[in-house]
């Protein structure tokens, strides 16, 4: 139990949020509840400082939104008027409809829809999955976002572990592509600094000119979707003129003749019309990859938003392989680096079944199809899906539907809680147990408790395992308490229980390819020949005109503009967005705005075909003409008629990994 203290105390825990860096953190408790936040300096990376967004939580934790207790709907979904009622009756409830939809409907009339990018172990993928695959409940394909990326990571190297952050120090070039540090992980911007300082140049692939793009040697304000013929030039650039590592690709690679046959036909001059970067730029940013060694691309996540995303990453990551640029320290890339963590699923219980899978991108059709069978109970955890999910007005429709049953089970009222039918409180990480690992940093913390949770808030593992007992679905052996699935998570292979040992002594454990891996010398990509796949049979498959197909730019002269939802330092994807206060504008570049008769702090309608955002408006220069911004993470509450991007971005799917097109996002703007 935590901590329940009078005296002001001090604890050591860690974030679990969706965020590369893994920061160690320490906590200041009074009377229970959590007063400060602040770094520690157990992990190297985090180097004992925090972002912003980390130190309002005190302000979710006890602040207004905050869900306290069980509640029952009274009014019209949409209105947000509820009673509160007791766990037993909450639970008692949702066992019943689940089990009335499984024996009516089937089990795949159940839908859980969750992300979780924001949980550890503990609290994702556990007694949850066991509980939904026991029903037979739909297959939720998470795909909003990292599954291009993660299909071509997994294609090329197995997911091999990338270059540590902390080694971008040691590096003579740095290509930050498709990421902006200073809003989502801010320890690598000091690291980049460093590394200037000691001579390396530094390269950013960016529609915006992001604050390291302002320090950067060459910034490369690429159109979205255009990154894929940006890396593809740079590919043959380095064929062609003698600086593809033949000896490297010979002996690590397959496939180099047919992405060299493939890359063939993208000339710095094709590239730069279809990427929007100036062709002499295309061939300096070549010369400097070439010319410079260590080497090392950052590759984000930002270019995966679009039709062509999945193939972007895959060119992205050939890249080193192509130019020879493993081997040494500070040379290679970095993208997710999860792949160090093998954890054991057998801790779940239960194996996954072939239920129908639903990618969660389709929501909002899936939510409007009345058939096959139709969904007839949604469980909304770890997501607030309304602000999260494309095709935003469809899934706002969805969850109108008088028949269908919602829960929403969240720390907070969500704009997807004032759809539900039942809304559990849920405990914030600083209240329950926790197993986070770092997909930047290169290391795994234990999460303890340190404060009592407000009202009646209860850990997910905790509501799963009773909702599982209270359907009949439990088993002897099944691991219910966090300690005991913890251990089991780390106790199926020697390297896991080193790490289990290292989170016993001090509450952070490194990977077991150790802090600092050097590719291709500590790490080797996850393949099954231990090669680089540069042309990979099942990504070729299945993108719908082969792997490095470029698609051309979606936009028409009814929506010529392309409106991008970058992250910002507010919100981790919509997580917090409830603490920003006012309305967000629209940034456009001045040239667009004139061309169009607007000016600052306009009030302006932004449409499509899918739907339409009111809000004012923001001119901002270090936005690339014909691109417009409205961020990541708004809630309804940040627009004039409570739409945000994602009622404008279209229900269509990446090349690979059926990833969100959030970037595709095509529209015009006007005077409201």
């Amino acid at each position: 139990m935590p901590p329940s203290v009078q005296a002001p105390s001090v604890h050591t825990t860690a974030c679990p949020l969706d965020c590369p860096d893994a920061c160690s953190l320490e906590v200041r408790v009074e009377g229970g509840r959590v007063t400060k936040l602040d770094g520690d300096h157990r992990n190297p990376l985090t180097q004992g400082f925090i972002c912003s967004k980390v130190r309002h939580i005190p302000e979710l934790l006890y602040g207004p939104d905050r869900l306290l207790h069980p509640e029952r709907r009274v009014g019209k979904k949409g209105e947000g008027r509820f009673e509160r009622i007791s766990w037993d009756e909450a639970l008692g409830t949702i066992a019943a409809r689940l089990a009335e939809a499984r024996e009516r409907l089937g089990g795949e009339s159940i839908l859980p829809y969750r992300y979780g990018g924001s949980n550890g172990a503990l609290t994702h993928d556990a007694n949850d999955a066991r509980l939904f695959r026991r029903l037979g409940a739909s297959t939720l394909l998470r795909t909003v976002c990292a599954s291009a990326t993660g299909r071509a990571a997994v294609g090329l190297y197995g997911k091999m572990p990338g270059v540590a952050l902390t080694d971008y120090v040691h590096s003579q070039l740095i290509v930050v592509w498709g990421t902006n540090p200073s809003a989502t992980g801010i320890h690598f911007v000091p690291i980049v600094q460093e590394a200037q300082r000691s001579g390396a140049r530094l390269v950013v692939v960016d529609p915006r000119a992001t604050p390291l793009a302002k320090q950067a040697d060459l910034h490369l304000a690429v159109k979205p979707g255009g990154d894929l013929a940006l890396a593809l030039a740079v590919i043959r650039w380095l064929f062609e003129n003698g600086h593809a590592d033949e000896r490297f690709l010979a002996e690590h690679a397959t496939g180099a003749e047919e992405l060299r046959r493939r890359a063939a036909e993208w000339t710095v001059e094709r590239a730069a019309a279809a990427s929007g970067i100036a062709a002499e730029d295309i061939e300096a940013f070549a010369r400097l990859y070439a010319d410079e060694a260590p080497a090392v691309i950052r590759c984000g996540w930002g270019l995966e938003r679009n039709r062509n995303g999945g193939s972007a990453v895959a060119a992205v990551l050939a890249l080193p392989a192509v130019g020879g640029k493993f081997g040494v320290r500070g040379g290679g890339y970095t993208m997710s680096n999860s792949g160090a963590w093998k954890l054991d699923e057998r801790a779940i219980g239960e194996p996954e079944p072939a239920t129908r899978e639903i990618n969660m991108n389709h929501l909002g059709e899936v939510l409007l199809t009345l058939d096959s069978p139709k969904v007839d109970v949604l469980f909304v955890y770890n997501s607030n899906a309304l602000a999260t999910t494309p095709d935003q007005e469809k899934v706002r429709a969805g969850l109108e539907r008088e028949d269908l049953f919602t829960v929403v089970y969240d720390q907070v009222r969500t704009d997807t809680a004032l759809y539900a039918d039942i809304l559990l409180p849920a405990t914030a990480f600083l209240e329950h147990r926790e197993l986070g690992k770092g997909y930047g940093a290169f290391v795994i913390h234990r999460i303890e408790p340190v404060a009592e949770p407000p009202g009646e808030a209860r850990p997910n593992y905790e509501v799963f395992a009773e909702l599982t007992r209270r359907l009949g679905l439990d088993r002897p052996g099944d691991l219910e308490d966090p300690v005991a699935l913890e251990r089991a998570l780390l106790d199926g292979s020697a390297d896991n229980r080193a790490v289990r040992a290292g989170l016993d002594a001090d509450g952070i454990a490194d990977a077991p390819c150790g802090r600092t891996p050097i590719q291709f010398v500590d790490t080797f990509p996850l393949t099954a020949d231990r090669k680089v796949h540069l042309v990979p049979e099942a990504l070729d498959r299945e993108a719908p005109f082969g792997l490095y197909a470029f698609q051309p730019d979606p936009a028409t002269a009814a929506a010529p503009l392309a409106l991008i939802s970058p992250a910002t330092n507010r919100t981790i994807s919509s997580y917090l967005g409830h603490l920003r206060r006012g309305k967000v504008p629209l940034e456009m570049h001045p040239d667009d705005a004139a061309a169009r008769g607007l000016g600052e702090g306009d009030r302006v309608r932004i449409w499509n075909s899918y739907g339409e955002v009111v809000t004012g408006l923001r001119l901002n220069s270090d936005l690339t003409p014909g691109v417009v911004c409205l961020p990541k993470g708004l809630w309804a509450k940040h627009t004039e008629n409570g739409r945000t991007a994602n009622a404008l971005s279209p229900p269509t799917l990446s090349d690979i990994g059926g990833n969100a097109c959030f970037n595709d996002a095509r529209v015009e703007v006007a005077r409201a």
